[in-house]
């Protein structure tokens, strides 16, 4: 026995009464293709009279253009009936009386009364939700313009159930179809608020059996309490109706006429959340009498999946191109001051022609490459930033030692100090460590061409090591204009630079790719700074 047999809501008038009041199109065509019913909401949609339409051929409704398709579609289904929606994806159209054609998904299911074969059609106007789909297009390539939220159309009102002259084998069976097939969650409950029915789509996504809700709950039981407490707010301030009960609070709009599509967030029987979009409508007898209500509701959990989804691709589009800004910003700035420097030692290596000019020709010549060695610099961290972004940066660790490792980096940059700076390196504790080698190079050559940067000539730089348990602890002290407690704030952002180091080349990139890689290797980046003091930058990778 169905769900539907063990209530007495479920009545062939109550069936009836649904198929007439639904607001959605629906259509009955025998084999042939012939119109056998139609509902006054489809009715009102395509602009014809009942009398219109009965008999007529379904292509009636199809623009011309699309007859011949839709015969062979018919034909397949019959020969293979299952239930299918259309549509979704595609462009299929109607045509109401008057000629003007409309987008639509159309949903079959075939079922058979009084040993005759019938195709039951739900058809769903999306004009409206078209026009969501091309203004959120709009919005995608629209990538500097303000998000702007986007609700999707999910179904129409139900207007007012009313009594229908159907025959009451056909409204038996046509209205079970409707409720087991209709795509949405539709719980129907008494004037009391306890559910008298729940159709299957309603069971399945809440996870109850209908045993379980019907004449035993009320829609309560899927609802958190803080909306239904934030709606009786709203009901106040907008109508002074104070609500004495939730299910009130749930259905004033609906005993008051107003049709209203709300989201809600509905509550599964394990516990778990998902999104809806709720519309309630009231149901009455012939006297106007309220006895009962009908709330159908859709979930839109991709819907708004797919809304974040696109505002987080719209906000890092934003953010690239914020990006891009500050890069050519500080590109023009940065290439102008060591090309100029090329092109003038290269003019006047030109005009230096004698052989006593070769002590000039050569200084010329050792700024022409230590220009080009600040654009490799350069160039260099945005290949680095690059790859980081992109997530191509892999670690691959392996024992090495690291005073070794320490030494050699620090006599590799130790021509490039400035005159009179000195390094001072010390080690202490254990000797391997298990990290990237070419990583952490990378670190102290850029901490160490800090150090330099930011100190004046005949200062030292301090360098010292320790690995205790496998755990490093890198240090590099210098003694140079150091940094301010506000500026120690931002020293990791990309293309940040301290507001005494305005006069001092530099991209401000350098400790945001160090900070980055020491993330990578598991590490944490400290640093103690005072004014005209110095500067030292900790970093300890953790085994």
């Amino acid at each position: 026995m169905t769900v539907f047999e063990k209530n007495k809501i479920d009545s062939p008038d109550h069936f009836a009464a649904i198929f007439s009041h639904a607001t959605i199109g629906i259509l009955v065509t025998d084999g042939k293709g012939s119109i056998n019913a139609v509902n006054p909401y489809a009715l009102d949609e395509f602009g014809y009279t009942e009398k219109e339409l009965l008999g007529k051929r379904v292509e009636t409704l199809i623009p011309s253009r699309f007859h011949a398709k839709h015969r062979h579609v018919h034909a397949a289904f019959s020969k293979q009936p299952e239930c299918r929606n259309m549509g979704q994806n595609k462009c299929l159209f109607a045509i109401r009386k008057d000629g003007t054609e409309f987008p639509v998904e159309i949903s079959f299911n075939k079922y058979v009364s009084g040993g005759s074969e019938y195709i039951l059609s739900f058809i769903t106007n999306i004009t409206e939700r078209k026009g969501n789909e091309i203004a959120i297009s709009a919005m995608q390539t629209e990538l500097e313009s303000t998000v702007k939220a986007r609700t999707l159309d999910l179904t129409r009102a139900l207007r007012k159930l009313e009594q229908t002259n159907q025959k009451l084998s056909e409204a038996t069976a046509f209205q079970k179809a409707v409720l087991d097939n209709a795509g949405a969650m539709i719980i129907v409950t008494d004037a009391k608020g306890v559910i008298k029915l729940c159709n299957p789509e309603a069971a399945a996504s809440l996870g109850y059996e209908a045993e379980e809700l019907i004449d035993k709950a009320t829609p309560e039981i899927i609802h958190i309490p803080e909306e239904i407490e934030n709606k009786k707010k709203v009901l106040y301030e907008e109508y002074q109706f104070s609500a004495e009960h939730n299910f009130a609070a749930l259905t004033e709009l609906a005993r008051r006429n107003i049709h209203n599509e709300e989201q809600y967030t509905y509550i599964r029987k394990d516990g778990s959340l998902f999104p809806v979009l709720l519309s309630i409508t009231a149901i009455r007898n012939s006297d106007g009498v309220i006895t009962g209500f009908m709330g159908v509701s859709v979930d839109i959990s991709e819907w708004k999946r797919a809304e974040a989804d696109l505002r987080e691709a719209l906000k890092k589009e934003k953010e690239l191109n914020e990006l891009k800004s500050r890069f050519l910003s500080m590109a023009s700035h940065e290439f102008r001051s060591p090309l100029s420097t090329v092109l003038s030692s290269a003019y006047l290596i030109g005009k230096y022609a004698s052989t006593e000019d070769q002590p000039r020709r050569e200084r010329h010549l050792q700024r022409i490459v230590s220009s080009v060695t600040m654009l490799t610099d350069i160039l260099n961290d945005f290949l680095d930033l690059g790859r980081i972004e992109e997530g191509k940066i892999q670690v691959r660790p392996t024992h090495f030692d690291i005073r070794e490792l320490t030494s050699n980096t620090i006599n590799e940059y130790s021509d490039n100090l400035k005159k009179g700076q000195e390094i001072h390196y010390r080690h202490e504790g254990e000797k391997s460590v298990f990290l990237d080698a070419s990583l952490l190079k990378h670190i102290i050559l850029n901490l160490i061409s800090n150090a330099s940067k930011f100190s004046g000539e005949d200062s030292s730089i301090f360098v010292q090591t320790n690995v205790v348990k496998h755990q490093l602890a890198l240090s590099i002290r210098d003694e140079g204009i150091g940094i301010s407690f506000e500026d120690q704030q931002h020293l990791m952002e990309r293309f940040f630079r301290g507001s005494n180091a305005a006069n001092i080349q530099g991209t401000g990139l350098g400790l945001n790719i160090v900070s980055k890689y020491a993330e990578l290797m598991n590490g944490r980046v400290d640093c103690i700074s005072e004014l005209d003091i110095g500067t030292t930058f900790t970093i300890t990778f953790n085994p």
